[in-house]
């Protein structure tokens, strides 16, 4: 079975694995047809994300088809086309007894912690399957990046009327704007990067742009999806007396936090982390029904096999705006 191994920081290369055995109880065979590439994989590609170790089958956004059951699956039946919720829970932790498996003490998230879907095929737990009727294993790859937004907006605790900015125009940032729109409120989006802005703008016209905020700019809710240490810190400053601040990006630095300034305005701070279990079947009907249309994020696909070669030159040359790589094994 053919798979992408990154081996160390920038070697990113085929291999031959054995094929995964049956599916056990509670388990399934799976077939990868259509894998996200996400800012995880390009930071592990970079030897900048902290929590892979090399070597490492990467890929966790997933859209796949089942191949094989064992007993014990509820509803799901071989032919079905599935988004994959790849956080592996322990299901016994705090956390996970608060219903919180999305920050579980012993968490293991595929392509991550654990070898992931840049694969041909792949043995998961039944449980982490979502299945759809109608969409393509293309949408399907698309569902976990959208948790990720729908959990930060969830940690908001949004109100009708608050004006929000969302700091980052990458998947991430767009997932947030995905779920920030749905509702009567001003959002302003910020990004450095010229082609990200344009795409905010082309694509979410009642969204305000900018590159940088003018003087005396704040909000009730900022998030911040940059993964920068320097954002991270200027997003209180965004926030208005009484605002709230949602981390959604992660960084390995240290952020510098201005606490009388925080005390000052009596902001409150929120990390958010991963998506719920739940999160998966809303988006996928979210999606169904055209709530949501994230055609338009896929900017770039390839071959899984042809991906070592055209990595170094998508992060390498500048060229059209990317969003979005989708990649068929």
């Amino acid at each position: 079975m053919n798979a992408l191994c990154l081996h160390a920081p920038r070697q990113l290369a085929r291999i031959e694995l054995a094929e995964p055995a049956d599916p056990g109880p509670g388990q399934a065979l799976v077939a990868v047809r259509h894998i996200g590439l996400c800012g995880t994989d390009v930071s592990g590609y970079l030897g900048k994300m902290p929590f892979i170790q090399y070597p490492r089958i990467l890929g966790h956004e997933l859209g796949v088809e089942i191949l094989r059951l064992g007993p014990d699956v509820g509803q799901l039946q071989p032919g079905d086309l599935c988004a994959v919720e790849p956080y592996l829970h322990c299901g016994h932790c705090h956390a996970c007894t608060q219903g919180r498996t999305n920050c579980c003490e012993q968490l293991r998230v595929l392509g991550v912690h654990t070898d992931g879907g840049m694969v041909e095929r792949l043995l998961l737990p039944a449980a982490k399957l979502h299945p759809s009727r109608t969409l393509t294993t293309e949408q399907l790859a698309l569902v976990e990046t959208l948790g990720i937004g729908r959990h930060a907006v969830d940690r908001a605790q949004l109100a009708a009327g608050e004006d929000v900015v969302i700091l980052g125009a990458g998947p991430i940032g767009l997932s947030v704007l995905e779920f920030v729109r749905h509702g009567e409120r001003t959002i302003t989006v910020m990004d450095l990067n010229a082609q990200r802005r344009e795409f905010v703008a082309t694509h979410y016209p009642d969204v305000q742009v900018l590159a940088d905020p003018p003087a005396g700019f704040h909000a009730q809710v900022v998030f911040d999806a940059t993964g920068s240490a320097l954002s991270m810190a200027r997003a209180l400053h965004l926030a208005r007396f009484t605002g709230r601040v949602v981390w959604v990006g992660i960084t390995a630095e240290p952020v510098a936090l201005d606490d009388a300034l925080f005390h000052r305005r009596e902001l409150t701070l929120l990390a958010s982390r991963n998506a719920l279990s739940a999160d998966f079947p809303r988006i996928i009907h979210a999606i169904e029904t055209g709530q949501i249309d994230t055609r338009p994020w896929m900017t770039h696909r390839a071959s899984l096999a042809d991906l070592p070669q055209l990595l170094p030159e998508w992060l390498d040359t500048p060229g059209p705006c990317w969003v979005k790589a989708i990649l068929t094994p």
